[in-house]
């Protein structure tokens, strides 16, 4: 038997990772890592407890603990209301209403993605929807009206990224559930970075417009204060689906739960004012929410069980020990550990990456005197990045699917906006005010 921790880590990720590579699901790559962890550990075990039945046991309270809890009720629903929200007009809407008031900016229509990401994410939660919904609008339109393809693309990988940034977040709701953080004070915590991290990005379009003109078209569109002011009706279903979603929390009237249940009510209520809900709609809506949800429960689950494997035989001690003796400073350490989910990302999808680390990486950080729910940004941040990386960058292949573009030309398109998100960490590193500033005057 083994018993040296860290070599326990070692055996126990190796293990781990030749599951992932095999092709394994990640849940089923994460449960055979945890009963191969029994199996193989030495846990001091009782001469009369058998180690199956252990496992067993083990296996029985980790589903119940990790799916026991209100909070994850959010999950479903929100899922459900992007799911509705991809089959209305909604995308559409958003474009018709952001064209006029963008024609005088530097970049013009560049920023439409941008600027529809943005709005579409505060009502979707996931970056692959707001990433495919807009970008099935926009790439064709841009393309016809003479705009640069490569910012184009580049545009839309980045911002479609803030689906999980600016809320509500499905991986916000995630980190929460398991970090024992208020989701209502993730989501409130999300609204600066994102808007920074939107702003960011508009600011490069204009620089890239403004150094090399040809990236738009010679042809410039004009519009009058009045049909600046009719767009506005295209504007104003998402805007009011995201206060009723939004608001309520913000105010402290609803819970995540309460608003994503209200956010479903929205969308059905869009759908059928748009007059795209049809029975093989709806249904496909309920099949890919109940599909999206069992997986992301799914791994959950089975993260909890090899996290309490994890704990069971010291590994998440040894190497909490191990990095407290290396004596980093706290901003190394952050360093380290953002290195670490940059790998990550090249080999595993957000919400794998999540579930995976958090029991070992948040006590370590929480002891280094970071808080728990700027950690939580951080690692929003930290999964945005795992979307446009190589070889498992989840947008990048949603983008490819719409695009018909080869992936290392989308690569090379998102580099610059990659470049941006890991600026826009390390000022938030620097700055965590930016992170707190509103959760605490929405306390006071």
């Amino acid at each position: 038997m083994i018993s040296d921790p860290l070599i326990m880590s070692m055996v126990l990720f190796g293990f781990m990772f030749l599951c992932l590579f095999s092709g394994l699901w990640i849940g089923f790559s994460l449960l055979c890592t945890g009963i191969f962890g029994m199996l193989v550990f030495d846990l001091n075990l009782p001469p009369v407890i058998s180690v199956w039945d252990k496992i067993g046991g083990l296996l029985a309270n980790s589903i119940y603990n990790s799916t026991n809890s209100w909070s994850l009720t959010a999950l479903p629903l929100f899922i459900l209301m992007g799911e509705i929200l991809y089959r209305t007009a909604i995308s559409t809407k958003l474009l018709n209403g952001l064209l006029p008031w963008l024609s005088r900016i530097p970049g013009r229509l560049l920023h439409i993605n941008v600027f529809a990401c943005s709005l579409f994410a505060a009502v979707s939660g996931s970056s692959a929807a707001t990433t495919a919904t807009v970008g099935k609008i926009t790439l064709d339109e841009l393309s016809k009206r003479g705009y640069s393809k490569h910012l184009a693309i580049g545009s839309l990988a980045g911002a479609g990224t803030l689906g999980f940034l600016i809320p509500p977040s499905l991986i916000m709701i995630i980190y929460g559930i398991l970090s024992d953080t208020s989701i209502g004070k993730l989501f409130i915590s999300g609204v600066i970075p994102g808007l920074l991290l939107a702003g960011c990005y508009s600011l490069y379009i204009m620089a890239v417009s403004v150094i090399s003109p040809s990236v738009v078209p010679d042809k410039t569109e004009t519009f009058t204060m009045e049909e600046k002011l009719g767009s506005l009706k295209e504007l104003m279903p998402i805007l009011g689906l995201i206060f009723a979603v939004l608001g309520g929390i913000y105010m402290g009237i609803t819970t995540p739960t309460e608003a994503a249940a209200i956010g479903v009510i929205g969308a059905l209520i869009l759908a059928v004012a748009f007059k795209n809900l049809t029975w093989e709609n709806f249904r496909e809506a309920l099949v890919n929410a109940v599909k999206t949800t069992c997986m992301i429960c799914f791994i959950i689950l089975a993260a909890s069980f090899l996290s309490q494997i994890v704990g069971f035989v010291g590994i998440a001690r040894a190497v909490s020990e191990y990095i407290a003796g290396l004596n980093l400073s706290p901003y190394l350490l952050i360093f380290v550990v953002g290195l670490m989910y940059i790998l990550l990302g090249m080999m595993l999808d957000g919400i794998s990456i999540v579930v995976m680390t958090l029991p070992i990486v948040l006590p370590i950080v929480v002891n280094a005197g970071f808080d728990p729910l700027w950690f939580g940004i951080f690692l929003v941040f930290m999964v945005e990045l795992s979307q446009i990386t190589p070889p498992v960058g989840f947008s990048i292949f949603v983008i490819q699917g719409i695009s018909d573009e080869k992936v290392s030309t989308i690569l090379k398109a998102t580099l610059p906006f990659f470049v941006i998100m890991v600026l826009m960490v390390i000022f938030v590193t620097m700055f965590p005010e930016v992170v707190s500033y509103l959760p605490e005057k929405m306390v006071q």
